[in-house]
């Protein structure tokens, strides 16, 4: 009789800086070890539900159930929220056999981390590895931090002691995107000037609007000096560009599917510095302008920080995100090619192509040195 597949359970959904990680962690471990039998946790809320299918994963929704920050009746509902949450999940563990639990963060992870922990399918508790994007770990990873097996983050000094620092795992497309290679083929795939420099804009999964409002008012402006733009408004808002006549052209889209593509065709971008975006900027290469959230305690801006030391980036405070700050910066900083290389080279060096990779290889020992220890 054969021994049945690996099974490895990923748990990190809600917003896309907790679902990527997880998918790419996902396609590395199908990459090492194809036959292992790989699962997503997420509710029904979360971008998940489109995210996971997409890359061909098995997705097992369960109760979602957030810690609230503040003190009133969502605090008292908590605990039998979470109890709800925990015991879907570990149902969806014994179905899948879970051999391993690696958890992102975010809603799902907290009931996946209590889950594994006391999963009734085995004498022995699931394994558990936490990897920790952001500059300051969330709630739900320093509590599971308390029992993981392996701690791992993006940065040190997270708030998680002992953690071992592996960077953002990143999509395999992006952490092996050759930029240069690509930018004939990205540029002609959005409709954008093969040889004119280009902007792109970016502000997460739904856009940004002081980002949008800074850049399309500087539109008129981006195009006396020749740039084109590639701008992913947010698939609720819209923008109104103004363009000179002969300008190359000012592409705005809802929402960016191909991001490889995106990335390949810039050589400028004006984005957030969410942990997810800040990795794959980083591990393309691409020069940044990041533009922190002034929301919460600094997180983005703490997530930017190294990237904009080593050399790779500038950092703007939100405020001063405007369209005057564009017209007068941009343009000067993409008629500087000398700069921009190296930007290039220093956000390069601080990017982690590897990270997707060393979490998997950790995970799947795990989980093996597990399933020998159960049979």
């Amino acid at each position: 009789m054969s021994q049945r597949s690996l099974s490895v359970v990923v748990a990190g959904g809600g917003t896309a800086g907790h679902i990527e990680p997880a998918m790419a962690v996902a396609d590395a471990v199908a990459a090492i070890d194809p036959g292992a039998r790989i699962t997503a946790l997420g509710t029904a809320k979360g971008l998940e539900t489109t995210i996971v299918p997409e890359r061909g994963y098995d997705l097992r929704l369960i109760p979602p159930a957030p810690l609230p920050r503040e003190m009133g009746l969502d605090l008292v509902r908590t605990p039998a929220r979470l109890m709800r949450s925990v015991l879907a999940t570990r149902k969806v563990l014994a179905e899948v056999q879970a051999d391993v639990v690696i958890g992102f963060g975010g809603y799902v992870a907290l009931p996946a981390y209590l889950g594994a922990r006391g999963h009734l399918r085995r004498r022995t508790r699931i394994p558990l590895v936490i990897h920790e994007a952001n500059a300051s770990a969330g709630i739900a990873n320093k509590v599971g931090a308390r029992w993981a097996d392996r701690v791992l983050a993006a940065t040190p000094d997270c708030g998680l002691p002992g953690a071992e620092v592996v960077g953002i795992p990143v999509r395999g497309s992006l952490a092996g995107l050759d930029r240069g290679a690509a930018r004939a083929k990205a540029r002609h795939y959005f409709g954008l000037d093969e040889s004119a420099p280009t902007l792109l804009v970016f502000g997460g999964s739904q856009g940004a609007l002081r980002l949008n409002d800074a850049v399309t008012g500087a539109s008129w402006a981006l195009g006396e000096a020749g740039i084109g733009v590639l701008h992913a408004y947010g698939p609720k808002n819209e923008i109104s560009p103004a363009r000179p006549a002969g300008a190359p052209p000012y592409i705005g889209v809802g929402y960016l599917k191909r991001m490889d593509l995106a990335y390949a065709a810039a050589d400028l971008v004006i984005c957030r510095a969410g942990a997810m975006t800040v990795a794959e900027v980083s591990a393309t290469g691409l020069p940044a302008v990041y533009v922190p959230l002034p929301h919460g305690n600094g997180e983005q801006e703490l997530n930017a920080l190294p990237v904009v030391d080593a050399g790779g980036g500038l950092l703007v405070p939100d405020g001063e995100m405007t369209s005057e700050w564009v017209a007068r910066e941009v343009p000067a900083l993409l008629a500087d090619a000398p700069r921009l290389a190296q930007m290039a080279e220093k956000a390069a060096v601080g990017g982690h192509r590897d990270a997707a990779n060393r979490v998997a290889a950790v995970a799947l020992a795990l989980a093996a040195a597990h399933r020998g220890a159960d049979l």
